[in-house]
C-alpha cells in the first residue's frame, strides 16, 4: 500500500505523489525508485510494479501537473518538461532524498535523460519505457491527434471503447478486463457518475503550439550524459515511437544498456507484463546488490 503524499511546486502549484514505502527487510534504508508517466497518464500507471518492487525498494510514483490529483496549472505553458523535471527535483527535496533510481515512461522517460544531465549525482540508474532520444513523428501526430481533443464519453462502455479505438493496435491480445483496467486508469468518475479523462486537457496546448515543447530538441545530449550510468530499455516491438533505428543507435551508443524488446506491444508497454516485470527487478537488482 502507499501514502498520499502532497507538495508545492517552486510556483506555488499543489502537486501529488504515491509514496510506496519498502516493505521487506530493507526497510527504511531502501533504495528509492522515481516513477514518471507518460503525457495523458498518471501515477495509477505503476501499481502493479510498485506493489512488485515494495518488497525490496521504496517507490515514489507521481502525478504530474494537471494530472491525476495533482492540481491543473492555469498557464499551459508551464506544461513542458523542463517545469516537470524542476517540479520532480522540488519533490525529491521535499523528501529528503538525494539518490533515486527512475523508471520513465515516454514523456517520463525523456525527463529521466533530462534530470540526469542536470543532476548527474541524483540519478543511480534509469530503465526507460519505450522512448529515444529521436521521437517517431508518425506516433507523435498520432498523440497529437487525440490528447486534450476527446469527446467526453457518456457511458463507461462508451470510455472502454474510446480507447480501445486509440490504443487497439499498441496492444493486440488485450483482454476485455485488461482493456477495463487500462481505461479505469485513465479516466474518473464523475459526481454524475459519467468518466473524465484524468487530466487537463491543456496539456496538449504547448504540443499543439511546437513540437519544440512536447519533445524538447537535440535529445542525443541527454542522452549522451547516461552514458556512464546503467540502463534498461523497454521496447515495444509495435512502437510509432521508438523506431529500431533509434534503438540501434541507443545501443552503439551506450553497449552496456539492457535491452527488452515486447512483442505484441506498441507504444507504450504497461509494464505489468511478466517480461518487463522481470527484467526490471533483475535489472535494479544488479545496480544495487553487483
Amino acid at each position: 500500500m502507499y501514502r498520499d503524499y502532497y507538495y508545492n511546486s517552486a510556483d506555488g502549484l499543489g502537486l501529488y505523489a504515491r509514496d510506496y514505502p519498502c516493505t521487506g527487510l530493507n526497510g527504511d534504508s531502501a533504495a528509492t525508485l522515481l516513477c514518471m508517466h507518460g503525457l495523458s497518464r498518471n501515477s495509477k500507471d505503476f501499481a502493479g510494479l510498485a506493489e512488485m518492487l515494495s518488497n525490496y525498494y521504496r517507490i515514489i510514483a507521481v502525478d504530474q501537473r494537471g494530472r491525476g490529483r495533482s492540481d491543473y496549472d492555469p498557464n499551459s505553458n508551464n506544461y513542458q518538461p523542463a517545469i516537470y523535471c524542476q517540479d520532480m527535483f522540488t519533490l525529491l527535496d521535499s523528501l529528503g532524498i538525494d539518490e533515486v533510481s527512475v523508471i520513465g515512461t515516454s514523456m517520463g522517460g525523456l525527463m529521466s535523460f533530462i534530470m540526469a544531465t542536470l543532476a548527474p549525482t541524483r540519478i543511480k540508474s534509469l530503465v526507460i519505457n519505450d522512448i529515444g532520444p529521436e521521437v517517431d513523428p508518425v506516433g507523435l501526430a498520432r498523440i497529437q491527434s487525440y490528447v486534450g481533443k476527446l469527446a467526453p464519453p457518456e457511458t463507461w462502455d462508451a470510455a472502454v471503447a474510446q480507447v480501445k479505438s486509440i490504443n487497439g493496435p499498441a496492444f493486440p491480445d488485450f483482454s476485455d478486463a485488461e482493456w477495463i483496467s487500462f481505461t479505469r486508469n485513465l479516466y474518473i468518475e464523475s459526481a454524475e457518475g459519467k468518466p473524465e479523462l484524468d487530466y487537463d486537457a491543456s496539456i496538449s496546448k504547448p504540443m499543439d503550439a511546437s513540437q519544440a515543447a512536447a519533445v524538447p530538441p537535440d535529445l542525443w545530449q541527454f542522452f549522451d550524459a547516461t552514458l556512464s550510468k546503467p540502463m534498461l530499455l523497454v521496447h515495444g516491438a509495435l512502437s510509432d515511437i521508438l523506431a529500431d533505428d533509434c534503438v540501434a543507435k541507443m545501443q552503439a551508443k551506450h553497449p552496456t544498456m539492457q535491452y527488452l524488446r515486447l512483442e505484441n506491444r506498441g507504444h507504450a508497454p504497461t509494464l505489468d507484463e511478466p517480461e518487463s516485470r522481470l527484467a526490471i527487478a533483475n535489472f535494479l537488482e544488479d545496480v544495487y546488490n553487483n
